[in-house]
């Protein structure tokens, strides 16, 4: 394949300016999406108005019906967490893909918990008898986000529960413990009972609205550092790309464990420096799911197939790196705890999962069209990581991807790139917020 395979828009504001996406994926995919410049895609403007129906020779096929895999953000109400079912269920292939966040979330928090109860002597930075930490909020609607603070809260005893679940809004800052929406934990090591105490929280928004910033992060270490940094012992994030940033502006230097999720490969290889540990979420079994559901609906087979069920190449998983919840119509990926223990598994977070990286054939799956967005072109975890993966698998899975990367703050910045459905053939979504699933079943009803 040709580099000019690979169509790439990219959206972004002023604010952005100096951010930009760098696809570091394999092969001929070395498109990039830099802020403020846009590539204009000639499958976006192409004056066809229909595309090959899935599975089938010659026909054609309303955009309502053709394939929609959403992936990373799974249609849900950003405030109750409930799943949106009429976008999960939009047409009969219609999918989602990510990971299990509550598997996930508890392998965080049991992280953390294990190096505390083997380092608590040393890590007590004041000797006061306090193990105090510090915590990094995505977005404080996300179910994953949600999920991650529980499960740093369960783990470490902080948890105080709400409506019958674990609170996860952030505390701002809670020094002496009147905190309400946590409280004080305990942990017993060598004879000696420790207090554990969440200090401060805050969700990463920026200025212009976009969440998990890591900038925002860089810069909240240095002033809670500046308030109470000797009681910081522990700096706990909802994922690497904001860890990574508190890491490198204080953490780093002053030898506090930070831990992460999502296994990027900057935070992988800062473990040999001193970063506590990350979770991955088997991004390189996500990015082939989220292509390969497409793939198999496209050619009219067996959704299983190349999933549990071996395709005609060889490609294949096993149960124990995902798990299909049909009522739900959602695929996930199992998660694996990242530490000093096991990095040096984990260093390139952009390569194909050899189970699953057989070429195709391309007479018997020929090339097809896909529309997929990212919804920050700035975020960490899906630019330098995800995308690159993507990259890889559509080579392999013979799909022509258009990417389009967003600027993390409205719908609207994305979507008035789909001005013209009917030259693709599939759709892959990344919505910026859970809630907004309508507006990319809107324009793919029309």
């Amino acid at each position: 394949m040709e580099n000019t395979r690979k169509k790439v828009v990219a959206i972004a504001t002023a604010a952005l300016t100096a951010l930009s996406l760098t696809a570091c994926g394999g092969g001929s995919s070395t498109s990039t999406a830099t802020s403020g410049s846009a590539t204009t895609s000639t499958a976006s403007t192409a004056t066809s108005t229909t595309s090959t129906a899935a599975g089938t020779s010659g026909g054609t096929v309303a955009n309502k019906d053709k394939p929609v895999c959403w992936f990373n953000r799974q249609p849900s109400n950003s405030s109750t967490g409930e799943l949106d079912m009429t976008a999960l269920n939009f047409n009969d292939k219609t999918y989602y893909v990510g990971f299990d966040a509550n598997q996930g979330a508890e392998l965080q928090g049991q992280m953390i918990l294990d190096y505390i109860k083997k380092n608590a002597a040393s890590i007590d930075r004041n000797g006061d008898g306090v193990i105090g930490y510090v915590l990094a909020i995505g977005d404080i609607g996300h179910n994953d986000s949600i999920a991650r603070t529980r499960g740093v809260r369960k783990a470490l005893g902080t948890a105080v529960e709400k409506d019958g679940e674990i609170d996860s809004a952030p505390v701002g800052t809670n020094t002496d413990g009147s905190a309400t929406d946590v409280q004080d934990g305990t942990i017993d090591v060598d004879g000696k009972t420790y207090t554990v105490r969440e200090l401060a929280s805050q969700e990463m928004k920026n200025s212009a609205g976009a969440t998990w910033d890591a900038a925002t992060a860089g810069n909240t270490i240095g002033t809670w550092s500046s308030s109470f940094g000797d009681q910081i012992d522990i700096v706990a994030s909802n994922n690497d790309g904001m860890g990574m940033s508190m890491f490198n502006s204080w953490s780093k230097d002053n030898k506090v464990p930070t831990f992460g999720y999502d296994a990027n490969s900057d935070a992988v290889a800062a473990i040999a420096e001193g970063y506590g540990g990350t979770i991955s979420q088997h991004a390189d079994v996500q990015a082939y799911l989220t292509l390969r559901v497409l793939r198999n609906a496209l050619d009219g087979v067996d959704i299983d197939t190349g999933i549990g069920t071996a395709d005609d190449a060889g490609n294949v998983l096993t149960s124990d790196v995902y798990e299909y919840n049909a009522d739900e119509r959602s695929y996930y990926a199992l998660n694996v705890a990242v530490t000093a223990d096991n990095y040096q598994d984990f260093t390139d977070a952009t390569k194909v999962y050899d189970p699953v990286s057989k070429q195709l054939d391309s007479s018997a799956h020929p090339t097809k069209k896909v529309w997929l967005d990212i919804y920050n072109a700035s975020d960490n975890f899906l630019s330098s990581t995800y995308q690159p993966l993507l990259q890889n698998y559509d080579d392999l899975l013979n799909l022509d991807v258009e990417y389009v990367g967003g600027d993390g703050q409205t719908e609207s910045n994305i979507t008035n790139r789909l001005g013209n459905p009917s030259a693709y053939d599939a759709f892959a979504i990344n919505m910026v917020k859970t809630d907004n699933a309508s507006s990319y079943t809107s324009l793919l009803s029309q």
